[in-house]
């Protein structure tokens, strides 16, 4: 028998747009058992936001429901308002402005099997490029997480069993939620991953992108709760490297020049380190260099 599906799309009052779109992508998956939706609502008006996508919802027979975030302000307390509003077998995860792309629920329930939490790769679309991101791989562990981000197993990617795992709402600006939730399920089992481009990923909507201070903690944040991200060289050097090239962006030469000298002490080739420091004295905008990376599908 095909497990119940409930969908958490975390959202705030001024997007009803890309919202309107990832709700038409998750409500026309070919799966058997048709999703159960919750539109989670932070910082805005849930009645309002009803209204804003009620020709989106129209035919649904009662499958989508708007609610505010009714815990921590941000979204991991979106999302786990969502969860806890749900009491479907698994639950899946869609940010307002991705899309999920046919074939995606079906191929990952498939997949699943006795695992807890599976993922699948994504396309990232950016202006009018849209680039392909795979793993080249059919499973995620600890080890891979922290050696490399692994930016396509993304939260819009997320589908996991109801009860095994809740969002750490203390994640400062809501950052790194998803990558805290992906090291915690792989520690349990490695994360089951469909290796085709089952998500759309729409860069340059994001309200999280240029928050240069809450990047920097939120990358603090995960240091201080994975000491394994440290321990590793190329992952250590790859978020002191981040951390260089956000403090670079905030004007903080020299805070920008000491995590730069520790991204080259853990790993004297990591790229993030020369880029930071060209930030930092003025040879590139922060700005043009992510959007020179968005172009081929990748983040700083």
């Amino acid at each position: 028998m095909n497990p119940s599906v409930g969908v958490v799309i975390p959202t705030r009052g001024d997007r009803p747009g890309p919202l309107r779109a990832a709700l038409e992508g998750v409500l026309g998956q070919d799966y058997p058992r048709p999703a159960q939706v919750v539109v989670a609502v932070d910082g805005g008006d849930p009645i309002d936001v009803a209204e804003q996508i009620a020709d989106a919802v129209a035919a649904t027979r009662g499958r989508v429901r708007v609610l505010p975030n009714r815990l921590t302000p941000g979204l991991p307390g979106a999302r786990n308002t969502g969860i806890a509003a749900l009491g479907t077998d698994l639950i899946a995860f869609c940010d307002d402005d991705d899309v999920w792309l046919p074939g995606k629920l079906t191929a990952q329930v498939a997949r699943l099997g006795a695992a807890d939490f599976a993922s699948c790769a994504i396309e990232v679309e950016y202006g009018s490029r849209r680039v392909p991101r795979t793993a080249g791989r059919s499973e995620v562990t600890v080890a891979d997480l922290v050696r490399s981000r692994m930016m396509m197993v993304h939260s819009s990617t997320f589908l996991f069993r109801r009860g095994a795992l809740w969002v750490d709402e203390s994640a400062p600006g809501g950052q790194n939620e998803d990558w805290d939730l992906a090291l915690r399920a792989a520690r349990r089992q490695p994360i089951v991953f469909v290796d085709e481009p089952l998500v759309r990923v729409r860069w340059g909507a994001s309200q999280y992108v240029t928050r240069w201070a809450d990047r920097i903690a939120g990358l603090e944040w995960m240091l201080a709760r994975h000491p394994e991200l440290a321990a590793d060289p190329r992952g250590s050097a790859r978020v002191y490297g981040q951390l260089a090239f956000h403090h670079a962006a905030l004007g903080h030469r020299r805070e920008a020049g000491r995590w730069a000298l520790r991204a080259f002490a853990a790993r004297r080739g990591e790229p993030r380190a020369p880029i930071a420091l060209a930030v930092a004295i003025g040879l590139v905008s922060a700005h043009a260099v992510l959007a020179a990376l968005h172009t081929r599908g990748h983040g700083i």
